[in-house]
Protein backbone atom coordinates (compact mmCIF):
# COMPACT_ATOMS: atom_id res chain seq x y z
CA UNK A 1 0.00 0.00 0.00
CA UNK A 2 3.25 2.04 0.25
CA UNK A 3 5.14 1.38 -2.60
CA UNK A 4 4.61 5.10 -3.67
CA UNK A 5 5.26 7.36 -1.03
CA UNK A 6 8.56 4.81 -0.28
CA UNK A 7 9.54 5.44 -4.02
CA UNK A 8 9.63 8.66 -3.32
CA UNK A 9 11.26 8.43 -0.15
CA UNK A 10 14.35 6.34 -2.18
CA UNK A 11 14.70 9.41 -4.53
CA UNK A 12 14.84 11.83 -1.79
CA UNK A 13 17.55 10.19 0.62
CA UNK A 14 19.44 8.83 -2.40
CA UNK A 15 21.53 6.78 -0.02
CA UNK A 16 22.56 5.95 3.13
CA UNK A 17 21.97 3.25 6.35
CA UNK A 18 18.49 2.64 6.54
CA UNK A 19 16.57 0.55 8.86
CA UNK A 20 13.35 -0.80 9.02
CA UNK A 21 11.32 -1.00 12.14
CA UNK A 22 9.13 -4.19 12.13
CA UNK A 23 10.59 -5.24 8.77
CA UNK A 24 8.51 -8.13 8.70
CA UNK A 25 9.17 -10.07 5.41
CA UNK A 26 11.06 -7.18 3.59
CA UNK A 27 8.71 -5.81 0.88
CA UNK A 28 9.19 -2.21 2.54
CA UNK A 29 12.87 -2.48 1.56
CA UNK A 30 12.59 -3.00 -2.32
CA UNK A 31 12.27 0.78 -3.01
CA UNK A 32 15.89 1.12 -1.20
CA UNK A 33 17.81 -1.62 -1.98
CA UNK A 34 19.87 -0.15 -4.89
CA UNK A 35 20.90 2.54 -3.28
CA UNK A 36 21.55 1.57 0.53
CA UNK A 37 22.83 -0.11 3.30
CA UNK A 38 19.44 -2.24 4.64
CA UNK A 39 19.18 -2.95 8.25
CA UNK A 40 15.66 -4.53 9.55
CA UNK A 41 14.34 -5.54 12.90
CA UNK A 42 11.52 -7.69 14.22
CA UNK A 43 10.57 -9.43 16.58
CA UNK A 44 9.14 -12.69 15.14
CA UNK A 45 11.99 -15.03 14.10
CA UNK A 46 10.27 -16.50 11.42
CA UNK A 47 9.12 -12.88 9.49
CA UNK A 48 12.54 -12.37 9.10
CA UNK A 49 13.38 -15.96 8.17
CA UNK A 50 10.35 -15.00 5.30
CA UNK A 51 12.63 -11.57 4.90
CA UNK A 52 15.75 -13.34 4.31
CA UNK A 53 13.70 -15.72 1.62
CA UNK A 54 11.96 -12.33 0.29
CA UNK A 55 15.78 -10.55 -0.06
CA UNK A 56 17.16 -13.38 -1.76
CA UNK A 57 14.26 -13.13 -4.17
CA UNK A 58 15.19 -9.93 -5.15
CA UNK A 59 18.34 -10.07 -4.64
CA UNK A 60 19.48 -7.76 -1.82
CA UNK A 61 21.48 -8.49 0.90
CA UNK A 62 20.03 -6.69 4.40
CA UNK A 63 21.21 -7.82 7.78
CA UNK A 64 18.00 -8.84 9.45
CA UNK A 65 18.25 -8.60 13.61
CA UNK A 66 15.41 -10.51 15.89
CA UNK A 67 14.65 -7.04 18.35
CA UNK A 68 11.94 -5.37 20.28
CA UNK A 69 11.38 -1.36 18.90
CA UNK A 70 11.63 -0.82 22.13
CA UNK A 71 15.06 -1.55 22.80
CA UNK A 72 17.39 -1.19 19.78
CA UNK A 73 20.29 -2.50 19.71
CA UNK A 74 22.21 -0.15 17.84
CA UNK A 75 24.49 2.72 18.71
CA UNK A 76 23.47 6.18 18.83
CA UNK A 77 23.72 7.63 15.92
CA UNK A 78 23.72 5.16 13.42
CA UNK A 79 21.47 5.19 10.83
CA UNK A 80 20.29 8.52 8.28
CA UNK A 81 17.01 7.34 7.25
CA UNK A 82 14.60 4.83 8.94
CA UNK A 83 11.00 3.61 8.28
CA UNK A 84 8.28 2.06 10.07
CA UNK A 85 5.10 0.88 8.12
CA UNK A 86 2.30 -0.22 10.34
CA UNK A 87 4.75 -1.33 12.92
CA UNK A 88 3.98 1.40 15.94
CA UNK A 89 -0.33 0.92 16.12
CA UNK A 90 1.07 -2.86 17.71
CA UNK A 91 2.03 -1.20 20.54
CA UNK A 92 0.90 0.25 23.35
CA UNK A 93 0.67 4.28 23.98
CA UNK A 94 3.83 3.46 26.44
CA UNK A 95 5.99 1.24 23.98
CA UNK A 96 5.24 4.12 21.40
CA UNK A 97 6.55 7.20 23.52
CA UNK A 98 9.74 4.28 24.02
CA UNK A 99 10.28 2.97 20.47
CA UNK A 100 10.22 6.85 19.53
CA UNK A 101 12.80 7.32 22.00
CA UNK A 102 15.03 4.96 20.91
CA UNK A 103 14.01 5.70 17.11
CA UNK A 104 15.31 9.26 18.08
CA UNK A 105 18.69 7.96 19.57
CA UNK A 106 19.76 5.67 16.74
CA UNK A 107 19.51 8.48 14.48
CA UNK A 108 22.06 10.74 13.16
CA UNK A 109 21.48 14.28 13.66
CA UNK A 110 19.35 15.09 10.78
CA UNK A 111 18.36 12.39 10.20
CA UNK A 112 14.48 11.69 8.78
CA UNK A 113 12.11 8.88 9.60
CA UNK A 114 9.00 7.91 7.69
CA UNK A 115 6.14 6.85 10.32
CA UNK A 116 2.91 4.94 9.12
CA UNK A 117 0.12 3.76 11.44
CA UNK A 118 -3.56 3.07 11.19
CA UNK A 119 -5.58 6.14 11.62
CA UNK A 120 -8.71 5.45 14.37
CA UNK A 121 -11.04 7.63 12.14
CA UNK A 122 -11.05 5.12 9.62
CA UNK A 123 -14.53 3.79 9.02
CA UNK A 124 -13.64 0.63 9.97
CA UNK A 125 -12.21 1.25 13.71
CA UNK A 126 -14.67 4.80 13.98
CA UNK A 127 -16.92 3.10 16.56
CA UNK A 128 -14.14 1.32 18.46
CA UNK A 129 -12.16 2.65 21.26
CA UNK A 130 -8.26 3.64 20.70
CA UNK A 131 -7.26 0.09 21.79
CA UNK A 132 -8.40 -2.53 20.12
CA UNK A 133 -8.21 -6.35 18.51
CA UNK A 134 -8.26 -7.28 15.18
CA UNK A 135 -9.02 -10.69 13.85
CA UNK A 136 -6.32 -12.16 11.41
CA UNK A 137 -6.11 -15.53 9.61
CA UNK A 138 -3.20 -17.42 9.34
CA UNK A 139 -3.70 -20.97 7.70
CA UNK A 140 -6.22 -22.44 9.63
CA UNK A 141 -6.24 -20.48 12.57
CA UNK A 142 -7.65 -16.62 13.57
CA UNK A 143 -5.40 -14.66 15.56
CA UNK A 144 -6.39 -11.29 17.53
CA UNK A 145 -3.65 -8.83 17.26
CA UNK A 146 -3.47 -6.30 19.21
CA UNK A 147 -3.69 -2.05 17.79
CA UNK A 148 -3.21 1.05 19.54
CA UNK A 149 -5.71 3.59 16.78
CA UNK A 150 -3.76 6.79 16.78
CA UNK A 151 -5.66 10.21 15.74
CA UNK A 152 -3.46 12.92 13.69
CA UNK A 153 -3.15 15.19 16.54
CA UNK A 154 -2.44 12.40 19.46
CA UNK A 155 0.42 11.06 16.60
CA UNK A 156 2.26 14.57 15.89
CA UNK A 157 2.25 15.03 19.34
CA UNK A 158 3.88 12.10 20.33
CA UNK A 159 6.73 12.82 17.66
CA UNK A 160 6.73 16.13 18.82
CA UNK A 161 7.34 15.46 22.40
CA UNK A 162 10.06 13.01 21.26
CA UNK A 163 12.73 15.73 19.45
CA UNK A 164 11.29 15.41 16.07
CA UNK A 165 10.33 17.94 13.55
CA UNK A 166 7.18 17.30 11.59
CA UNK A 167 7.90 17.55 7.98
CA UNK A 168 5.04 16.19 6.54
CA UNK A 169 1.37 14.49 7.90
CA UNK A 170 -0.71 12.97 5.04
CA UNK A 171 -3.04 10.55 4.57
CA UNK A 172 -1.92 6.96 1.83
CA UNK A 173 -1.69 8.17 -1.34
CA UNK A 174 -4.52 6.01 -2.39
CA UNK A 175 -6.76 7.93 -0.23
CA UNK A 176 -9.09 9.85 -2.31
CA UNK A 177 -11.81 11.71 0.27
CA UNK A 178 -11.62 15.48 0.77
CA UNK A 179 -10.28 14.91 4.49
CA UNK A 180 -7.10 13.47 5.95
CA UNK A 181 -8.53 12.81 9.12
CA UNK A 182 -10.86 9.81 7.72
CA UNK A 183 -7.96 8.33 6.16
CA UNK A 184 -6.94 4.46 6.71
CA UNK A 185 -3.60 5.31 7.50
CA UNK A 186 -1.54 8.52 8.97
CA UNK A 187 1.92 8.89 7.53
CA UNK A 188 4.44 11.33 8.68
CA UNK A 189 7.95 12.14 7.55
CA UNK A 190 10.04 13.49 10.36
CA UNK A 191 13.46 14.80 11.46
CA UNK A 192 15.51 14.45 14.37
CA UNK A 193 15.89 17.77 15.79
Amino acid sequence: IFRSELETLSQRWQSGRLLNLGCAHGPDFLPFKDSFQLFGVDFSREMLRQGQNYADKFSFSPVLIAADITRLPFAAETFDRAISVAAYHHLNRNGVTTSLGELRRVLKPGGEAFITVWNRWQSRFCRRGKETMVPWRTGNEILQRYYYLFTYPELERLVKNAGFQILSSFPEKSYRWPLKYFSRNICLLVKKE
